[in-house]
C-alpha cells in the first residue's frame, strides 16, 4: 500500500514539474494557426512552440523565448533541431536595434580542401555526408549565449524545459517515429555507442523517448554555461567520441569556436524594410537580389501563380543562383562583392538577360554553380507583446547530421562539412560545381542558404518568417514576402500555397505536386522544363496587423506547430 501511494505521490510531483511550466509532453496536439495579442512562436514542433510560449508568460521577451525554444527543438526535434549544430538568428529589439547571430559551424582546424579526396583526386562523398569526418565544430550553444545579452531572464530558466524534457521524456509523433525507423540503420552504422534513438522493435506514434545522457549534458551547460559545453566533460567526451570514429575535432577547435554578431542585410522593398542574415548565409545577397530584380516590374497586377508570374519569378531566381556559388563564402575568409552584387547598376545589367515571352537558357549565363544541401532544417519565429521579434534557422544539414552521438554526451552531430565544395571546380554527386570561395580553410564557416528574415512596416514587426529546404530556402522565402506584400494572401495561405522553385543548374522548374496544372503545361509550352516534387519547404510565418492582431501559422507540409497567449 506504501509503495502504491509513493508512486502516486511521484507521479503528481512529475506531472507538476510539467504543469508549472504550462504543457504536457504526454498530451498535446498540433495547432496551425493563432490569433491572439501577446507574444507567439511558431516551431516545427507543438512542444517546442509550448516552451516558448511558457517563456513568454513567464516575462520573458522574445529572444528569452527564442533561447528555450532552441534548446527545446534539441529535444523533441533530434531531426534538425540541435546543440551539435550550428545556425542563424536575426533580431529586431523594441528600441529599434536589428542585429544578427551567427553560429553557423566551422571547419575543424585540422580540415583541409582536400580533406574528402581519394589518393587519385576522386571526392569520397559518404564521408562528407556521414559519420564523424562530416561534422564541423558545432555552434549553437555558443550562439545561444551570445543571444544572451539582449534576454531577460536567467539562462538556468531558460534550459530548464529543455532539461525536463529529455530527462522525464516525451510522447513522439507518428512523423517522428516513421523517421526514427527509417534511420535505424544509419544510427547502428555511425556510432560507437547506444543512443536513444534505437530500440529493439519499431517506434510508433505514443511511444515515450527519453535521452537521459542529453539530459546530463544540458545540466553541464545550466551549471557552467557555455564553457559547460565546449569545455570540460562534455568537451572531453565530443574528443574521445572523434577518436573512436575518426574524427578530427579536437579540444582546440571547440575552446577557440566563436559566435559572430553581424551587422544585418538590410534593404527596402516597397516601402517595406527586410531585415536578414547576411554572409555566410547566401540568403543576404539573394535574397535583396530577387526582390530588387521583382521591384522593377507590376508583378501584383500580374496576379497571384498567373503565368506572367511565375515566368518572372522564374527567371529572376534563375539569374541570382546564378550567381550564388561563383562569388559566395565565408566573408572572413574571402572577399565577396557583395555591394556590387546588389547594387541597383548590377540589377539593371542582370535583368538584359530577362525575357517574357520565351524560357531562359542557363547555358547561356556565366556564373559559378549551386551546392545542393540536405533539406532537414528547421526555422521558427518569435514576437513578443512588447515589439521584440526573433527570426531562427537551425540545422544539422542532413537528417539527423551525420548520424553519430556523442557518446555519454547524448546528441546528434552535424554533417555541415558536406556544405563546403568538397572539391572546387568538379561536380559533386548532384551534379552541382562548387567554387574556390567555399573551398573548406581550417576554421572557416561553410557557406548556407538559411534566410530567416524579418520585415518592418513603419519601423515595427510586421513578417517573422524563414524555411527549412536547403537550396529552396531563399526562393521560399522570396515567394512568401511575395504572396503577403504584392499577392495580398492571407497569413496561412501565403504559408501553405504550393511553390516552386528554380536553383539555375539543373536548367529546371522544380514544382509541388499541387501547383496548378494549367501554369505547369503553359510553362512548357514556353520551352520549361518543370518537373513536379513532393514539399517545398515547412514555412512559419508570424504577421502582425496595424491593429496589433498577432498571426501566426505553422506550415501544413509537417508537424509545425503555432502557439501563443
Amino acid at each position: 500500500m506504501k509503495f502504491c501511494l509513493s508512486l502516486v505521490a511521484a507521479l503528481h510531483l512529475f506531472l507538476a514539474t510539467f504543469s508549472q511550466s504550462s504543457f504536457d509532453p504526454y498530451n498535446y496536439s498540433i495547432q496551425k494557426t493563432y490569433t491572439g495579442r501577446n507574444g507567439a512562436v511558431v516551431t516545427a514542433h507543438p512542444l517546442a512552440s509550448q516552451v516558448g510560449v511558457s517563456i513568454l508568460k513567464k516575462g520573458g521577451n522574445a529572444v528569452d523565448a527564442a533561447i528555450a525554444t532552441q534548446l527545446a527543438l534539441a529535444v523533441v526535434y533530434p531531426g534538425a533541431g540541435n546543440i551539435g549544430g550550428g545556425g542563424f538568428m536575426v533580431v529586431h529589439l523594441e528600441n529599434g536595434k536589428n542585429t544578427t547571430i551567427d553560429f553557423r559551424e566551422k571547419a575543424p582546424l585540422q580540415g583541409h580542401r582536400d580533406m574528402y579526396l581519394d589518393a587519385a583526386g576522386n571526392a569520397i562523398m559518404d564521408k562528407s555526408q556521414n559519420g564523424h569526418l562530416a561534422a564541423g565544430v558545432p555552434g549553437t550553444i555558443a550562439g545561444m549565449f551570445a543571444a544572451k545579452k539582449y534576454s531577460k531572464l536567467p539562462f538556468t530558466e531558460l534550459i530548464q524545459p529543455a532539461i525536463d524534457l529529455a530527462e522525464k521524456g516525451f510522447v513522439i509523433t507518428a512523423a517522428e517515429a516513421e523517421s526514427l525507423n527509417e534511420d535505424r540503420a544509419n544510427f547502428i552504422k555511425y556510432n560507437t555507442r547506444p543512443t536513444a534513438f534505437v530500440k529493439d522493435i519499431p517506434w510508433k506514434a505514443g511511444d515515450t523517448l527519453i535521452q537521459k545522457e542529453l539530459a546530463q549534458t544540458l545540466q553541464r551547460i545550466k551549471a557552467s554555461g557555455q564553457k559547460g559545453f565546449y569545455e570540460g566533460e562534455t568537451a572531453r567526451l565530443i574528443v574521445e567520441e572523434m577518436k573512436r570514429g575518426n574524427g578530427i575535432i579536437n579540444f582546440e577547435d571547440l575552446k577557440k569556436y566563436d559566435a559572430k554578431e553581424r551587422t544585418p542585410s538590410t534593404f527596402n522593398y516597397k516601402g517595406h524594410e527586410v531585415i536578414t542574415m547576411p554572409l555566410p548565409s547566401s540568403g543576404g545577397v539573394l535574397l535583396p537580389m530577387m526582390l530588387k530584380m521583382t521591384s522593377r516590374f507590376p508583378i501584383a497586377d500580374y496576379g497571384f501563380h498567373s503565368l506572367k508570374a511565375v515566368q518572372l519569378m522564374t527567371e529572376i531566381e534563375r539569374l541570382a543562383y546564378a550567381d550564388r556559388a561563383k562569388f559566395l563564402g565565408d566573408p572572413d575568409f574571402y572577399k565577396v562583392p557583395v555591394k556590387y552584387l546588389t547594387s541597383d547598376a548590377y540589377i539593371t545589367e542582370r535583368l538584359r538577360l530577362y525575357h517574357a515571352d520565351s524560357a531562359g537558357n542557363s547555358k547561356n549565363i556565366q556564373a559559378g554553380t549551386v551546392e545542393k544541401e540536405s533539406e532537414e532544417t528547421t526555422h521558427f519565429s518569435v514576437v513578443d507583446k512588447k515589439g521584440n521579434a526573433v527570426s531562427v534557422t537551425t540545422t544539422l544539414n542532413g537528417g539527423y547530421g551525420c548520424y553519430t552521438v556523442v557518446g555519454g554526451a547524448g546528441f546528434l552531430l552535424n554533417n555541415e562539412m558536406d556544405d563546403f565544395s568538397v572539391k572546387p571546380g568538379v561536380p559533386n554527386m548532384y551534379g552541382a560545381v562548387g567554387g574556390e570561395a567555399n573551398a573548406i580553410e581550417p576554421g572557416k564557416r561553410m557557406l548556407s542558404s538559411m534566410t530567416p528574415t524579418i520585415v518592418l512596416k513603419n519601423n515595427k514587426p510586421y513578417i517573422v518568417a524563414g524555411t527549412p529546404g536547403g537550396t529552396t530556402i531563399t526562393t521560399s522565402v522570396y515567394q512568401t514576402l511575395l504572396n503577403l506584400i504584392d499577392f495580398r494572401l492571407n497569413t496561412a495561405d501565403a504559408v501553405n500555397k504550393p511553390k516552386f522553385h528554380m536553383q539555375w543548374l539543373p536548367d529546371q522548374i522544380f514544382a509541388e505536386d499541387d501547383f496548378p496544372d494549367d501554369i505547369v503545361s503553359a510553362l512548357q509550352k514556353m520551352g520549361y522544363t518543370v518537373t513536379k516534387r513532393g514539399k517545398i519547404g515547412r514555412t512559419d510565418v508570424i504577421r502582425i496587423l496595424p491593429d496589433g492582431t498577432i498571426e501566426a501559422v505553422g506550415d501544413k507540409r509537417g508537424d509545425d506547430t503555432a502557439a501563443g497567449y
